[in-house]
């Protein structure tokens, strides 16, 4: 039997998401200041990339915290 959807903790576990992925994203940034001269072009590229999929990835969480906002308002939360 399949569990009820409980989306009571969706918003705060979808923040803590978007917290980690912004602390990801700077910290790859912040790499890449440091040893911009001591990586070679693919590693650049490569978390260059990466970051840009961090940033979507941003974009889609913000959005789904924006629908389950609207959903508790719609019931009545």
């Amino acid at each position: 039997m399949a569990k009820p959807d409980n989306r009571e903790d969706n918003v705060p576990k979808l923040q803590r998401m978007i917290t980690n992925t912004i602390r990801n994203l700077r910290e790859a940034e912040e790499y890449l200041d440091e040893h911009a001269d001591e990586i070679g072009a693919e590693e650049r590229s490569r978390i260059e990339a990466k970051n840009e999929r961090r940033r979507q990835s941003l974009e889609n969480l913000r959005a789904e915290i924006r629908d389950e906002a609207l959903d508790q308002r719609r019931r009545g939360e």
